[in-house]
């Protein structure tokens, strides 16, 4: 051991810790050392290789670091390749951002192969740059060979999966609406669209009956560029619906819709009148048909007929009447296959009208909006703006549309009952994210999506013939190899799209030029990062995944394609337990944006405090599920913490090392045996700390297994806060100080070294960093070279004493009780005082009082601790008057009664009132009977006796001052200054120095010199300490003199190095 005189510096000790890692292999190491143990196979779940990790990505990899350290020191084989999401739209929206480009035509005027080669190398080179952003938060990975989904091992598993797909007839070819963004120009997942508040016109638009003259039906809608894609209006068969005459400007018109809504329609068309001329079921509605009122701006629409059908999910509001267009909205697409209805989608994949759309040919879709609205003429019944919830994409944040469309689909409706009895086999934390959360997406799943329209991603392996129109799925580059006799190069477009195979019509087959939906590239992740298909040993012996984690919206992401796959592939769920933490967010709980300026970034906490206090602050802020608010003075209070855990650390230090202090040890191994042959026999502060520290084990043990990171996180801070430094080190610095050797101390130092080590393993996986530098500087000869080689500590329950940390509780709070009563009587700690007593009525908390009377005389200060059961006899009663019941029972008299009460002796009515008589008051010839309820009683304390409660119980501190009482208190400040110099005067622990004090007030002179001269020498180190009462100036050669001013008493104090033998 060597002392640590510096205070925490958290970038030098990362620094340092970080390259001994490096220069030895740790993690390395760790992996051999435990090969032979259970395995424990983790999936990453991959973060998009596009830049510098945010806070969140810093959370998410702090959590699947601090669960894994914690496995690999159970003694478990932990198998944890980092994985990295080099595919799909993140990445192309970068490039196209750093190449200028606005537009699909733009890359494929530059050139499909470069641009995928930008993509490429853009991926890799910010794979390595978030690796070393991993590593500097000291996230235990593989980083040297993670998975990455751009690689062809990776590739060809997604390949073999869809090939699955197709075995099991879960993949289809077929039109349905989808969510489009139309500057990327392809679908996106559910999970891919992101929701904020937008502005869109509100239109209530009259479509007229078919047959009837000036006769409508009245429907509402925010996309008026649907309309030319309007096939049908839908009304709820339970609702009643009223048809109206209604009159504005003299003219009467018919309009239908939903009687309790005519009021609030009629009010925003500014109708003058109306009458209700009739009312019917939703149901008798559906006999009506209606022409569109832009039929002749759009030709199509002549050729529809349009109906009314019936629909639930037409709700109350606006008019009760839903305009359905099937080929822009999901419910509508589902609605018109079920009646029939033709899917009209007259919009290309760039959101522009085609020549379907008539007059709006290459119009935009929201540039149409107002020149569909100014078409409609009168048929515009009312126009608004609405702000409501949009989506968006979740790249390139354009506003998506719903477009009907082909795709590719695996049958995920199919597979919902199968997906859900899966998820019920799944342990998740917390247990509703899987029971409420998942369960309840997964209930509502649509067929998904797999095809997107774009370059960058791993091409869905389907090659279709054009004569025969049949396709064939390859499942891996060998059988595409064997097929079309080409060797693949390059699995990635273009290159891939140049390979042909022979069709058994004599036709070629050429591959569909989709490429993969993203989630479908990380849904392989769990087999893809075992080699499989290509190696199925490790896939066998550890599939599927024990553990997982990611954030609360991969319920739609991950977690759920992951699923999808997994059943399809193999039929069983790919994990066996998920952790969903929550999301990162501002003090205010907004989502951090630029826009907003209320990013952090973890290099900035990194920089100013250290990846152990990120680590830290995100472990123990919440639970992992709950969103984490950041503040920086919950970081700041961290870094407090972590400051003090090393400064509690650095105490023992000089004093062991001056002792020449070892640790029992079997070999050069530290073992605990010492405290462990000892217990009982121990001192009852160290037997305390020690059955502290295992308890602290146990609980932690379960909180961390159970994923209670916070529990466990907060629970090493308060040991180390409240257990450690301010009460254990407070007792025991006196027993390290003591000189020569002694079996106390060394009790005291085994017992500290023993709860250090403990600490320090319990610790590991929250902060590797600074508990490596303690470990490094504390371990023996033969102990393993690193913290993080070290056994798990799950607490020994033959070290517990629970009885004994109950009774220390309750010292704790008498410890608080003291001196909020010393404060009471301004009378300070370092002041002795004669006498503290507790009063209880608990026989626990008096025999604890008693039995740890020592502890209590040293936290008090005091010559004497006692407890006394109910009433300590020099506590007297004053009796209070109650005058709303003197009133009544003494009319007249009740004035001259409250001032009998007040006047008399509140010990004597107390006792005869509690022993259920009365009390009785004399006045001349007068007598008044008191009885309970008509008086109160509060303690009348003697002068110099000040109290504070406790827990179950009240403590009174005597602060009256004898002049022993008094020497000693001023020779304790004394001390204090004196020890103040010392530090002044950078003085080791071991230093002698030679002392004066020029008192000029005589009795206190010769009162401290008399009684405390060898008691001052003692605890300053002093080989002389002289005195003196006169004016004179005090050691004016000494090394430091300083004036005192101790409690309005003038000191002159001086210091000097005392030569050393």
């Amino acid at each position: 051991m060597k002392e640590e005189k510096s205070s925490y510096q958290a970038g030098e000790i990362e620094e340092a810790v970080q390259a001994f890692w490096t220069e030895e292999n740790i993690f390395r190491r760790v992996e051999e050392m435990r090969k032979g143990g259970e395995d424990f196979f983790f999936v990453d779940g991959p973060p998009y290789t596009t830049g510098h990790i945010h806070l969140g990505t810093a959370w998410n990899k702090i959590i699947k670091d601090c669960i894994l350290r914690y496995h690999r020191m159970c003694g478990r084989n932990v198998i944890a390749r980092a994985g990295y999401d080099m595919h799909g739209l993140p990445i192309e929206v970068r490039v196209e951002q750093k190449l200028g480009f606005s537009s699909k035509k733009d890359i494929e005027r530059f050139g499909i192969g470069k641009f995928i080669e930008h993509c490429r190398e853009f991926a890799a080179t910010n794979k390595d740059v978030m690796s070393r952003q991993f590593l500097r938060l000291g996230a235990w990975l593989d980083f040297d060979d993670p998975y990455q989904t751009m690689h062809p091992g990776y590739i060809e598993a997604a390949w073999w999966t869809l090939r699955r797909a197709d075995e099991e007839g879960m993949l289809e070819r077929g039109f349905r609406v989808v969510n489009w963004c139309p500057r990327c120009a392809t679908a996106i997942a559910d999970a891919e669209v992101e929701y904020w508040d937008e502005t869109d016109p509100s239109i209530f638009v009259k479509f007229p009956v078919e047959g009837r003259e000036n006769e409508y039906i009245v429907i509402w809608t925010t996309t008026p560029w649907t309309l030319p894609a309007n096939v049908a209006v839908a009304v709820n068969p339970d609702f009643t619906y009223a048809r109206v005459e209604a009159t504005k400007g003299g003219r009467k018109e018919i309009l239908w819709m939903a009687r309790e809504l005519i009021e609030n329609v009629l009010k925003k068309g500014r109708y003058q009148d109306y009458t209700v001329l009739s009312t019917c079921p939703g149901t008798d509605m559906q006999a009506l048909s209606y022409t569109s009122p832009l039929r002749d701006q759009v030709p199509a629409q002549r050729q529809i007929r349009h109906r009314v059908v019936p629909a639930d999910f037409v709700a109350p509001e606006n008019t009760g009447i839903v305009h359905i267009a099937p080929g822009h909205g999901w419910d509508d697409y589902v609605l018109g296959c079920r009646e029939g209805l033709e899917i009209l989608c007259p919009v290309d994949i760039h959101g522009r009208f085609t020549g379907q759309g008539g007059k709006y040919a290459n119009l935009f879709v929201k540039e149409a909006d107002p020149v569909v609205m100014a078409d409609l003429g009168s048929h515009l019944l009312a126009q608004e703006s609405v702000v409501h919830r949009y989506g968006h994409c979740w790249r390139c944040k354009t506003p998506i549309i719903f477009r009907a469309t082909e795709q590719w689909f695996l049958k995920a409706s199919q597979m919902r009952d199968r997906m859900l009895e899966e998820v019920a086999k799944v342990t998740w934390y917390p247990d509703w994210a899987g029971s409420a959360r998942f369960h309840d997406w997964i209930k509502e799943a649509r067929d998904w999506c797999i095809s997107r329209q774009r370059y960058w991603g791993i091409p869905i392996p389907i090659w279709t013939c054009g004569s025969c129109g049949t396709y064939r799925v390859i499942g891996t580059f060998r059988e595409l190899e064997e097929a079309s006799g080409t060797t693949v190069t390059d699995p990635h477009r273009p290159w891939v799209d140049q390979v042909e195979i022979p069709c058994a019509c004599g036709g070629v087959m050429r591959r569909v030029e989709d490429i993969f939906d993203v989630w479908f590239d990380s849904a392989v992740a769990s087999w893809a990062t075992l080699g499989f298909p290509g190696r199925k040993d490790d896939f066998e012996r550890l599939w599927p995944a024990d553990f997982i984690t990611e954030g609360q919206d991969q319920t739609r992401g991950w977690f759920y394609s992951q699923l999808g796959a997994s059943v399809i592939a193999f039929g069983k769920a790919p994990y066996r337990s998920v952790l969903m933490h929550g999301f990162a967010l501002d003090a205010e709980g907004r989502k951090m944006s630029k826009s907003l300026g209320n990013v952090v970034t973890p290099e900035e906490v990194i920089r100013t405090q250290g990846a152990d206090v990120l680590r830290l602050y995100v472990l123990s802020q919440n639970a992992p599920w709950d969103d984490l608010r950041f503040n920086w003075e919950g970081v700041r209070n961290t870094a407090r913490a972590i400051n003090i855990l090393w400064n509690v650390y650095r105490f023992p230090l000089p004093y062991m090392i001056l002792d020449r202090f070892e640790p029992s040890s079997r070999g050069g191994m530290w073992e605990g045996t010492y405290v462990r042959e000892n217990f009982s026999s121990l001192e009852p502060v160290d037997r305390w700390i020690v059955s502290r520290v295992n308890n602290l084990a146990a609980q932690v043990t379960g909180d961390i297994s159970s994923c209670n990171l916070h529990r466990a996180s907060r629970a090493l801070v308060q040991f180390v806060l409240e257990d450690l430094s301010r009460w254990y080190v407070q007792l025991v610095r006196e027993r390290m100080w003591l000189e020569g050797e002694s079996p106390e101390k060394t009790a005291a130092y085994e017992t500290m070294y023993y709860v250090m080590r403990v600490l320090l393993a319990l610790a590991a996986p929250f902060v590797p960093h600074v508990t490596e530098a303690m470990y490094r500087n504390m371990k023996l000869e033969k102990d393993p070279q690193s913290v993080h080689m070290l056994p798990w500590q799950k607490g020994d329950p033959a070290l517990v004493d629970r009885q004994l940390e109950e009774m220390m509780e309750a010292v704790r709070s008498f410890d608080e009780a003291q001196a909020n009563a010393r404060q009471a009587g301004k009378r300070k700690l370092r002041w002795p005082v004669k006498e503290c007593v507790v009063v209880t009525d608990s026989p626990g908390i008096a025999g604890a009082i008693g039995t740890l009377a020592p502890i209590c005389r040293e936290r008090a200060n005091a010559r004497e601790v006692r407890a006394v059961l109910d009433h300590w006899d020099r506590i007297g009663w004053k009796a209070e008057p109650v005058m709303k019941a003197l009133g009544p029972a003494f009319g007249k008299n009740a004035p001259r009664v409250r001032e009998l009460i007040l006047a008399a002796d509140g010990n004597a009515m107390k006792a005869a009132l509690e022993s259920g008589g009365v009390f009785v008051l004399s006045d001349g010839n007068a007598r008044y009977e008191v009885t309970p309820g008509q008086v109160t009683f509060v303690e009348q304390l003697p002068e110099g006796i000040c109290s504070a409660p406790m827990q179950g119980g009240t403590v009174y501190v005597d602060t009256t001052l004898s002049p022993d009482l008094e020497a000693e208190g001023y020779a304790r400040e004394i001390i204090r200054r004196f020890q103040e110099m010392r530090r002044q005067l950078d003085l080791r622990v071991e230093d002698f120095v030679r002392a004066t004090a020029r008192i000029p007030d005589e009795r206190i002179c010769r009162m401290v010199a008399e009684t405390w001269k060898k008691g001052i020498m003692d605890e300053i180190r002093a080989v002389s300490l002289d005195f003196s009462c006169d004016q004179s100036p005090a050691g004016k050669d000494a090394d430091l003199v300083r004036d005192w001013d101790v409690e309005g008493v003038s000191m002159t104090l001086s210091l000097s190095r005392a030569a050393q033998d």
